[in-house]
């Protein structure tokens, strides 16, 4: 990670020039241990922020104008505060929408020259783009001195990309990527909003991501497919108890008691968010516990059901799931994110990650023809400014 940060000053101090009053900012991706699809049926997740991040280095200007510089892409653009509008570059609307989002709640911000790049995988599933809205959002909050609250940084990332960039995604990311703990992993109550951390105790652990490198070109679609079919079973099941507003509401038993005025698809897709939502509960329990053999089966059969019941899966994902099944010191593996491609989150003991890894190469490349790509990363703390000293430990 330091050579990352030393990296991104270099371009800036390139640029810009040795600015004293620059800022250095890291923001971290996140992964989603377990809780898929629970999101917009108000129940619960429990994600975690993670080593993979977003280095910002920004200074403040005597102008208006906005110099951002996309280290990594070697591209950059010029904007005026005055006059912010989404660019055909992509990148730059999600740093233009934060901007935009502070204006228009009525903070006063001069122009800034700002550097940014990272080693989060991009389309991978660990929020990048969250790592840049949040991490901005943090880092005019210390530039500029506003004393802005973290749930309002929270609330200004994620409208930057509702708003700006024009992606409708849900709070979960921006909210770990501000709140993010190290070693802890977060409960978040997608309706309430309430929180609760976890400790991630047990050291010899590492969370391995595996990249099918397959893009989600059924995801959007899919997806609004999926939460249709959710609120279809909620209207149903409201016949029978007006006090159920949302699949957070239904228990296994009242699913059950219901099963048959249900077509059989919706059916599986509520059992599974239902179960889902209790394995998260259990999971926590078992953080608490500190045990992790439950924990990872709980992985497993959230897998199970996401390859069953809700049929978001692909043969890639269930090919590495199923591989990690044999493999000695995998507690836990499942896809991650909305389905469709992306990667699978698996959970190694440490002293076998090495085996996991060759073996994961060896019999996908042997299945599927096909390479993949492996991250190997450990649970952190969320965005946080850099002190100088740090930056040469």
């Amino acid at each position: 990670m330091n050579n990352l940060i030393r990296r991104i000053d270099r371009t800036f101090c390139e640029k810009f020039g040795d600015l004293e009053g620059r800022l250095i900012i890291r923001s971290p991706g996140r992964v989603n241990l377990i809780g898929e699809h629970t999101d917009y049926n108000e129940g619960f997740v429990l994600p975690a922020a993670i080593d993979k991040a977003i280095v910002i280095v920004i200074a403040a200007r005597g102008d208006n104008k906005c110099h951002l510089v996309a280290a990594d892409l070697n591209d950059e653009l010029e904007c005026d505060l005055d006059a912010l509008s989404k660019s055909g570059k992509g990148w730059p609307n999600y740093l233009m929408g934060v901007v935009d989002q502070f204006q228009k709640v009525g903070y006063t911000l001069s122009g800034l020259n700002c550097v940014f790049g990272g080693d989060i995988p991009i389309g991978a599933g660990m929020s990048s783009s969250a790592a840049i809205e949040a991490g901005l959002a943090f880092a005019l909050n210390e530039l500029f001195d506003l004393n802005v609250e973290k749930w309002e940084l929270v609330r200004l990332s994620l409208n930057a990309e509702n708003e700006f960039v024009g992606v409708q995604c849900g709070i979960m990311d921006q909210f770990i990527n501000i709140f993010g703990k190290d070693k802890t992993a977060i409960k978040l109550d997608c309706r309430s909003l309430d929180f609760e951390y976890f400790p991630f105790k047990r050291e010899d652990l590492d969370i391995v991501l595996c990249d099918t490198q397959v893009r989600r070109t059924l995801g959007t679609s899919e997806y609004n497919v999926r939460r249709r079919q959710c609120e279809t079973g909620v209207k149903i099941l409201q016949h029978f108890d007006a006090n159920i507003k949302s699949l957070r509401d239904v228990s296994l038993n009242v699913l059950e008691d219901h099963r048959k005025e249900i077509d059989p698809v919706t059916y599986k897709r509520c059992h599974f968010v239902v179960c889902e939502n209790e394995r998260v509960v259990r999971a926590c329990e078992d953080l608490q516990r500190v045990d992790y053999s439950s924990f990872g089966r709980r992985m497993f059969q959230s897998h199970k059901g996401l390859k069953e019941e809700y049929d978001v899966s692909i043969p890639e994902l269930d090919l590495l799931v199923d591989i990690a099944s044999t493999i000695e010191g995998v507690l836990g593996a499942r896809m991650m994110g909305g389905g469709f491609g992306g990667c699978t989150i698996n959970l190694v003991e440490r002293h076998f990650v090495g085996e996991f890894k060759e073996k994961i190469r060896k019999t996908y490349n042997a299945q599927l023809g096909k390479d993949i790509k492996i991250y190997v990363s450990s649970i952190t703390t969320g965005t946080t400014k850099v002190l100088e000293e740090e930056i040469n430990v």
